[in-house]
């Protein structure tokens, strides 16, 4: 079994189209005649018909490279049986309509929606609404990353920040690797790319002295300063001081209050003695 990479002119857009012709054999038919037996792979890839200038004559070895790559790759899938003929439509298919499936299935969870949304809408401004899945090589998850690091903007107009970027790849990558569960893809380009690095910034705190400010100021939501002031003295999240219930503080049989709670980012057992309790009660 060969794959050969093939070329053909379109004389109307003055380009060269690159395909691969995969040939498993031949067979003599029931009337004699011998039957070649070919899968035809279109790889979205064009050649300049009669290149001028240097830059296009790069151009075409760039893009011949990449054929060639490609060529190279479905080769050893073939060899080691990966490959699969039937799977020629699922190739060619949206990997942007792929996302947008796993985005519906977070709709549970809205925290995981809104990073997976938030992915899915830079991946749509970095390639558009259309990409087949055969197009998501190593090139492509360079280049998203890139995108990402360098050029995607918060709409605030500023860059994203580094846990966002790495949040965003990681996202990236996880639809790729389910593709490759579903065995729509053979392997996942996006597993060579390094994630983007988080950047650690300095911590900033508040004084118990500004803590005591915001206790005395004005506020129109009572409720609301109250939760933050407890927040600064236990350390909690605003997201499990919003599901805290009557029934998360215990008394003990010496008398002494504690509050427990699994929260809701790490899901693990948390503990707050009587101490912090009274005085943030207080």
């Amino acid at each position: 079994m060969k794959v050969r990479l093939k070329k053909r002119k379109q004389s109307k857009k003055g380009k060269i189209s690159l395909y691969l012709e995969i040939y498993k054999g031949s067979y003599v038919n029931s009337e004699g005649k011998r039957i070649f037996d070919r899968n035809y792979e279109y790889l979205n890839l064009y050649l300049i018909d009669k290149p001028k200038t240097n830059v296009d004559k790069d151009s075409n070895k760039e893009v011949e490279k990449l054929a060639n790559g490609i060529r190279a790759k479905r080769e050893l899938e073939i060899h080691n049986s990966i490959y699969d003929f039937s799977n020629t439509n699922k190739l060619n298919a949206n990997f942007i309509e792929f996302v947008y499936g796993l985005l519906e299935s977070k709709k549970s969870s809205k925290g995981n929606y809104g990073s997976w949304d938030s992915t899915l809408k830079h991946l749509k401004v970095y390639a558009g609404d259309f990409i087949a899945f055969k197009n998501i090589d190593l090139k492509f998850c360079e280049g998203f990353k890139y995108y990402l690091v360098n050029k995607a903007k918060k709409s605030s107009g500023e860059l994203l920040s580094s846990a966002t970027t790495s949040s965003y790849f990681s996202k990236f990558r996880a639809a790729i690797n389910r593709a490759v569960k579903e065995k729509i893809i053979s392997y996942n380009p996006a597993s060579d790319v390094k994630t983007p690095r988080i950047i650690d910034k300095p911590k900033v705190y508040l004084t118990i002295d500004e803590v005591k400010k915001i206790y005395l100021a004005d506020c129109k939501y009572k409720n609301l300063k109250n939760a933050f002031i407890f927040c600064c003295y236990t350390g909690l999240r605003w997201s499990d001081v919003q599901k805290l219930k009557w029934n998360n503080i215990n008394k003990s049989s010496e008398g002494n209050f504690t509050m427990s709670f699994n929260q809701k980012k790490t899901k693990k057992l948390h503990f707050i003695p009587q101490g912090i309790l009274l005085v943030s009660f207080n």
